[in-house]
C-alpha cells in the first residue's frame, strides 16, 4: 500500500526530471558563428562573444529591436535586422565594433537571411512586391545601393551554394512556431534551385 511518503518522494522525482526543461529561458537568439566570434541577440541588441569563451561586448544598440545577425563569409562584418523609426530595415556593422550602416530604406519589412558567397551582397526576404503574405528574396550590396529580387515566388529563408548556382530554400513559412509550447508539425520542405534556369 502506498504512503504518503512514497508519494511525495514520487512527486519530487518527476519535478526534477520535468523543471530543467522550463527552469530557465534561452536568453540569447539567433546566434551567427564566424571563425573566431559568435553574435547573437539578447535584449533587442547584438552582441559579439569569442568562440573559445570570455566576456560578452555590445555591438549594437540604440536600433530598436535587433534581429538576425549574420557574420560576412570573411567573418569582418555582421548584418543584421534592426526595426529603427518604426520599420525593419537591413543594416551592416563592422565585427570589431563601429556605426552601422543602412542599406534599406522600403516600408515593407527586411528580414536578413545571410549573404551571397563571395561577401559582396547580403541577402534578405521582404514582402515589398507581394499584395499577398508571400515574401521573396533579394541581395543588396554591402555597401548599399538597389536591391535585385531573385527570381523564386516565396522564399521563407535560404542559402546559396558556394559557387552561387544554386539556392536551397524555404518556400513556406511556419504558420505559429511556438505556439503554446509546441514545436512539432511545422516541417517545411527545403527546396533547391537551380538559379541560371
Amino acid at each position: 500500500m502506498p504512503t504518503l511518503r512514497s508519494f511525495i518522494a514520487a512527486g519530487a522525482f518527476l519535478c526534477a526530471c520535468v523543471a530543467p526543461a522550463y527552469a530557465s529561458p534561452l536568453l540569447l537568439q539567433s546566434p551567427s558563428i564566424s571563425r573566431t566570434e559568435i553574435a547573437f541577440v539578447y535584449g533587442g541588441d547584438i552582441w559579439t562573444v569569442p568562440r573559445g569563451g570570455g566576456d560578452a561586448r555590445r555591438l549594437v544598440t540604440g536600433y530598436g529591436l535587433a534581429s538576425a545577425p549574420f557574420f560576412s563569409p570573411d567573418g569582418s562584418t555582421i548584418a543584421f535586422s534592426a526595426s529603427y523609426d518604426g520599420n525593419v530595415n537591413v543594416f551592416t556593422v563592422p565585427a570589431m565594433g563601429g556605426e552601422p550602416r543602412r542599406l534599406t530604406y522600403h516600408p515593407g519589412a527586411d528580414t536578413v537571411i545571410g549573404w551571397t558567397p563571395d561577401g559582396k551582397h547580403v541577402l534578405f526576404i521582404s514582402g515589398r512586391n507581394s499584395p499577398t503574405d508571400a515574401q521573396q528574396a533579394y541581395e543588396i550590396a554591402s555597401d548599399g545601393g538597389i536591391a535585385t529580387m531573385l527570381p523564386l515566388p516565396d522564399v521563407a529563408g535560404g542559402s546559396y551554394s558556394p559557387d552561387q548556382t544554386h539556392f536551397a530554400y524555404v518556400p513556406n513559412g511556419q504558420w505559429e512556431p511556438y505556439w503554446q509550447r509546441y514545436r512539432g508539425g511545422q516541417t517545411t520542405p527545403i527546396w533547391i534551385a537551380n538559379m541560371a534556369d
